[in-house]
């Protein structure tokens, strides 16, 4: 099997206006980045209404086997086209971090790719530059405020803003900064973010308009005065600057898969501290241009599909048709104890230990927000018919179909019967609801997603978050959906915790207002919003020839 770079190097691009005939978009409403991308003016969509069924892709808890959410959803929309449907893949944007660092790349695999797989992983069109310059100009204004005479009487101990970079850098985690005396600022401790940890990045995804984005930027929170006041982005005039550096970023982008199906991959932000799904705008556009669009949140079902339905559904005000859960026989044999280097065995026992994973996702699905649901199993050589037949069986009992996607090593084609799946609960109409009122209480919220999602018993909040808690209710952010951070290997907030796990607690630790966003972060366990590079980077492996045919990148 050839690598994905090499199948992606080897695919003939359509020239990008012919992508966009095919949604109705004229070359008019077209900004060219070159032969093969280019940004989509929206403008003119915004009295257009949505005619698309939404269909949200999601998985269950992530392993070191991978599971291919979003080769599946490529995939599952190629499908769709070569069934005559008019369809759509929404994406993230790849943030170079992991491309350089232990993940690789975010364009999908094998023959369910999207392209020019290079230049989506490479910088794309700016749109993280234009973030991270946005997200630095706003600490800049904050240090100078400071440096002028401190009008605003800024607590230099409770700035929460800070700087970011696109690349895992453990040196900037924690940092002193302003020595040297006097000329070169205020001395104190601050550190670095990864740009997709940025507010700015959650910011952007979640406005709807460039007047929602400034609206939005405006009202970020940065830091405290001494009298626990919150200081905005507003109160030092920044939004203005900031919103003109995102002017471009805020247009969703459009690109293709291998088999020609539109693309629109915009935004990118972590899907732990933040929501983890592409932008609202592009998904609306997206529903008003196509009849069925395929999009992805990011990690598990309780991550991802949870944040994508309490937050992003809410600001956006769509719900999804159908959701199609992503899992492998080789994941689920790894949430039941099986170590990665034996995972290409047959093991019905250690299978059938592990399944209560996904059947924990799919009634949360199901049950808690009202879809319809069809569990994808991305297929292995390895995979053997005793094993998918325990996990069709499992499935079914729940009242949910299960369907083979050979969509890495057949593309669309891979991907025909899980199509038809979808189009036919497609037809069932979805009653999506949400996890909580968002009126509720701060910790009536948390005890929600805890016990209804994670099935743990209930919240416990740390000395530190209880203090949290009453100022962010005095301050009126308690009205706000909840972010929760957490790890992404299990339902609780112990990674080592596999399966389907009872009788535990959620500990917060530290709960954090994103104004601008409009959610509260609530952190559970250590939560890295600066990655490092591991022992042997994927950067080892990339490289560039005299041509600029790049090799490596994966």
């Amino acid at each position: 099997m050839k690598t994905d770079i090499e199948i992606a190097q080897e695919a003939t691009m359509e020239p990008i206006e012919k992508i966009a005939e095919k949604l109705g978009i004229s070359k008019d409403n077209l900004e060219l980045y070159g032969r093969g991308k280019a940004k989509l003016d929206i403008h003119s969509l915004k009295e257009k209404p949505r005619k698309g069924k939404l269909i949200l892709v999601t998985a269950i808890n992530p392993t070191p086997a991978g599971e291919g959410k979003t080769t599946t959803s490529v995939g599952l929309a190629d499908a769709l086209s070569r069934l005559g449907k008019s369809t759509v893949v929404c994406l993230r944007e790849p943030s170079l971090g992991p491309v350089f660092g232990i993940k690789g790349g975010a364009a999908g695999g094998g023959y369910a790719q999207v392209i020019p797989m290079e230049e989506i992983n490479l910088h794309f069109t700016g749109d993280f530059h234009a973030i991270g310059a946005a997200n630095n100009l706003l600490a800049a204004l904050i240090d100078n405020h400071i440096q002028q005479g401190n009008a605003l009487n800024i607590d230099v101990r409770r700035i929460v803003w800070k700087r970011v970079v696109d690349m895992n850098d453990r040196q900037l985690r924690h940092i002193v900064c302003g020595l040297g005396g006097k000329a070169n600022g205020v001395p104190r401790e601050d550190g670095f973010d990864i740009t997709v940890a940025s507010e700015i990045m959650a910011v952007l995804c979640l406005s709807t308009s460039l007047l929602d984005l400034k609206t939005r930027l405006a009202r970020m929170v940065v830091a405290y005065t001494r009298n626990d006041e919150p200081i905005t982005a507003h109160d030092l005039h920044a939004e203005g600057a900031m919103a003109a550096l995102l002017k471009d970023a805020i247009k969703p982008n459009l690109v293709q898969t291998l088999e020609h199906t539109p693309a629109l991959i915009h935004g990118g932000p972590f899907a732990n501290i933040a929501h983890g799904c592409n932008s609202i705008s592009a998904t609306q556009t997206g529903l008003k241009l196509a009849d069925y669009v395929v999009t992805e949140a990011g990690f598990g079902a309780d991550l991802g599909a949870e944040k994508f339905i309490d937050i992003k559904c809410r600001a956006g005000g769509f719900t999804p048709d159908v959701a199609v859960i992503v899992a492998t026989v080789r994941a689920l044999k790894h949430h039941g104890g099986v170590q990665k280097a034996d995972l290409e065995k047959e093991d019905l026992i250690a299978l059938e230990k592990g399944l209560p994973n996904l059947l924990r996702h799919v009634e949360n699905i199901t049950k808690v927000f009202g879809l319809p649901c069809v569990v994808a199993i991305n297929a292995f050589p390895t995979d053997t018919p005793a094993e998918l037949n325990l996990i069709e069986q499992k499935c079914r009992e729940l009242g949910v179909n299960v369907a083979l996607s050979e969509v890495w090593a057949k593309g669309g084609k891979g991907g025909e019967a899980l199509a038809k799946e979808v189009l036919r609960l497609c037809e069932i109409k979805s009653e999506c609801r949400f996890c909580y009122d968002v009126n509720d209480s701060i910790s009536d919220k948390l005890n929600a997603i805890a016990k209804k999602i994670y099935h743990a018993d209930g919240v416990d909040l740390t000395g530190p978050a209880k203090k949290q808690l009453k100022l962010l209710t005095d301050l009126h952010f308690d009205k706000l959906p909840i972010c929760m951070a957490k790890t992404q290997y299990s339902f609780s907030d112990d990674a080592t915790l596999l399966g389907a796990p009872n009788g535990f607690r959620i500990t917060v630790k530290n709960l954090k207002v994103n104004a601008g966003a409009g959610f509260l972060m609530a952190q559970a366990g250590d939560i890295m919003t600066m990655p490092g590079l591991p022992k042997v980077p994927a950067a080892d492996k990339i490289d560039i020839d005299e041509s600029g045919k790049i090799t490596g990148l994966f």
